[in-house]
């Protein structure tokens, strides 16, 4: 009970009573305040496919179809969607969805959105993957829309997950600094767009005409606070109600603190080791004396197979990660659709990685620098020194240098690199997602490898990938996705996989938030819990 004043009045007892409502019950200000770990490099929904930018673009705009925590598609601006013909999908749009300024949602919307993707300049991850199978988009009326395909395309309505709607009369003209001033951020979606201050934050307000239910919030300040102890003293200091990306560290310790809870989910994040396996001399790879190699020894598959079977997965998901994240041996967990029964994670064998180098040519080694981000990923400078220790031991010698995000996804982007550590979360919630962005081809006209940053390349592979994507069989389609996976990970490595991420959420007492296998913090699914 408050016993701030001792009041004798009818009145003043009122007064006393609210004042300690609202001591006791700091969420009824409805402003909810989170901690998020990594920064955004964009506002523009169409510019960088990357979580932490697509997290906070889906509170201002929205998709045809979106997902829930588990990733299972639901409706979002299209109510409903059917195949016509092996060609041709209809959507039906919902009505009564106004923009932000009170406009009229149409189909015209959807089709300048879909046209807009791909001609994004400077792109660092490109959406276009997502939209390159589409070959023309008309509008039925002002609420359906028809998307014809070049080839049966029965994994389309996943594909709209990625593709979020912007108004048809800014698409055309519509630049990325333009949205990151805030003129452009003009969405559907359950919040609008109030203020954005680069690396440091993100202000929104809730739409109070939005179509779908009312997120509790009226105001949501979104902090950037990469550092994992300053966001959990953060939280504990009651500065911010809720946080991502809580320190695996700090899991144990948060569980048994009465003022706040932790929400977690396995995820659809694959950290992974990526090579370039394309470049004849690769920039960062040398002799052990220093000098340039002749040939790049990544475009050898032993030398790949190597580079796996030398890492210790289960000793960085038990030390680096205690505990929360799974060891991988292929794209998803094996619990999303499309994934293999055969690939498991490779068991730890030094003397059989040292016997690899030596048959491709490289009895002694050679060295190589693993670039990394230091705030993108769970313990992700960690995990990748763990890596390069772990190379070091069976002759690789591997310096690290690890930096900030925004600065390795532009370089990478550019292919600085020769070996890198990254992460792909499957927007999809499939496996088509990380092999045609991550494995398949690089090309710019299909959209296949956009995130290619190794330019592996095998067109065995791309034809698998291709042909599982047109069979309209759900159970044959994963199946070929799953010996596309068997092909390019289990013989050809084209990327290494190290584990799968487990993400967690720290709230404060009083909110609840349902923890999501594709790591998004939604305002709008934060709720007052017990």
């Amino acid at each position: 009970m408050c016993s701030l004043f001792r009041f004798t009045s009818l009145a003043a007892t009122a007064a006393a009573a609210a004042v300690c409502a609202a001591l006791a019950a700091p969420l009824q200000a409805q402003e909810l305040v989170m901690g998020l770990s990594t920064p955004v490099t964009s506002l523009d929904p169409h510019f960088h496919n990357l979580t932490p930018n697509n997290n906070v673009a889906d509170h201002v705009f929205e998709k045809l179809v979106g997902k829930d925590p588990k990733e299972q598609l639901k409706p979002l601006l299209a109510e409903s969607w059917k195949t016509l013909d092996d060609l041709t999908w209809e959507f039906k749009l919902r009505k009564g969805v106004k923009w932000h300024d009170g406009s009229e949602f149409t189909a015209d919307d959807v089709i300048a959105s879909i046209k807009r993707i791909p001609t994004v300049p400077n792109s660092p991850a490109s959406f276009a993957t997502y939209t390159r199978p589409i070959t023309d988009v008309t509008a039925v009326d002002k609420l359906t829309l028809r998307i014809k395909t070049a080839r049966p395309h029965p994994l389309l309505p996943n594909d709209m997950v990625a593709v979020r709607i912007v108004p048809a009369k800014l698409a055309a003209a519509a630049k990325s600094e333009e949205f990151n001033s805030g003129k452009l951020m003009i969405g559907t979606g359950p919040f609008k767009f109030k203020e954005y201050v680069a690396g440091d934050r993100v202000v929104l307000e809730r739409n109070d005409a939005y179509w779908g239910a009312k997120p509790h919030w009226k105001t949501v300040r979104m902090r950037m606070i990469t550092n994992a102890p300053a966001r959990v003293a953060a939280l504990l200091a009651g500065d911010v109600q809720m946080i991502e990306a809580v320190p695996t560290a700090d899991i144990a310790r948060l569980e048994k603190d009465a003022r706040v809870s932790v929400a977690s989910a396995v995820s659809n994040r694959l950290i992974y080791i990526h090579m370039d396996s394309a470049r004849d001399v690769s920039p960062f790879v040398t002799g052990k004396d220093g000098k340039p190699l002749e040939k790049n020894p990544f475009k050898d598959v032993r030398v790949r197979q190597a580079v796996s079977i030398a890492l210790d997965r289960n000793a960085i998901v038990s030390r680096i990660m205690e505990g929360q994240a799974q060891p991988a041996g292929q794209l998803l967990p094996d619990f999303f659709p499309g994934t293999s029964k055969r690939l498991t994670p490779p068991k730890l064998d030094i003397d059989g990685a040292r016997k690899l180098l030596a048959e491709a040519g490289y009895p002694n080694g050679f060295a190589v620098t693993l670039h990394s981000p230091n705030n993108r990923y769970i313990n992700d400078e960690k995990a990748a020194q763990a890596v390069a220790g772990m190379l070091t031991r069976a002759g690789i010698d591997t310096k690290l240098e690890a930096m900030p995000s925004n600065v390795f996804f532009s370089r990478a982007g550019k292919l600085d690199f020769s070996f890198f550590l990254a992460g792909w979360g499957a927007e999809t919630g499939e496996t088509s997602s990380p092999l045609r962005a991550l494995i398949g081809s690089f090309n710019a006209q299909t959209g296949m490898g956009q995130a290619n940053r190794g330019r592996f390349s095998d067109p065995g592979v791309d034809a698998l990938i291709l042909t599982a994507m047109t069979n309209i069989d759900d159970t044959k389609r994963n199946l070929m996705l799953a010996a596309a996976s068997d092909k390019a990970i289990g013989e050809m490595q084209a990327l290494i996989p190290l584990h799968y991420e487990v993400s967690s959420w720290g709230l404060r007492k009083g909110l609840a938030y349902t923890g999501r296998a594709d790591q998004y913090t939604y305002a709008f699914e934060v709720r007052p819990g017990k």
